[in-house]
């Protein structure tokens, strides 16, 4: 994993990051780069009560990086995708994870019908994928992270953290 550190004062106030910037930037060669990203993450403290925005084309490796996090917090058995159910909920000991993908996300009276909205105000891990479907529902990030695909399949990852709790998830 190639990587460089956080912008310059990114760690050094305690009010929000201003969007003008990243925090951070990563390259991901592979997917074992994506699993190591996904382990590192997994053992900050800050990540269990936070909100993460994966942003990316189809294919970019949203929810690859999703599976690989779940697995490394100790998720068991199968983690499907939630693109038709739109959230899938997960727990393990002491963490409620909830995991959306907002690709076919269209009617916005399924955000209260669906209990959205309560979802969001509990503590536990929140990750979404496809946010910008959902963007006038949700509230602000955490982390946004960004994945782009280069030309050379590797991924380039942008890391801005929006908040106390994203800058403790900045690697």
């Amino acid at each position: 994993m190639v990587g460089s550190s956080p912008a310059a004062g990114a760690g050094a106030a305690a009010a929000p990051l201003a969007p003008a910037g990243p925090a951070a930037q990563v390259t991901w060669l592979g997917e074992d780069d994506t699993r190591a990203f996904a382990e590192g993450l997994a053992r900050r403290p800050a990540l269990a009560d936070a909100f993460i925005e994966l942003h990316g084309e189809l294919g970019a490796g949203k929810t690859t990086l999703v599976r690989h996090l779940l697995r490394a917090l100790g998720v068991p058995g199968r983690i499907k995708s939630p693109t038709y159910a739109v959230v899938e909920p997960h727990e393990v000991p002491g963490l409620a994870i909830w995991h959306f993908d907002f690709y076919r996300f269209a009617d916005p009276r399924e955000w209260e019908d669906a209990g959205f909205r309560d979802l969001f105000a509990a503590p536990g891990l929140k990750i979404a994928e496809w946010p910008e479907r959902a963007a006038a529902f949700l509230p602000r990030a955490d982390l946004v992270v960004r994945i782009e695909v280069q030309a050379d399949d590797s991924r380039r990852v942008t890391l801005l953290a929006q908040t106390d709790t994203g800058r403790a998830l900045l690697p």
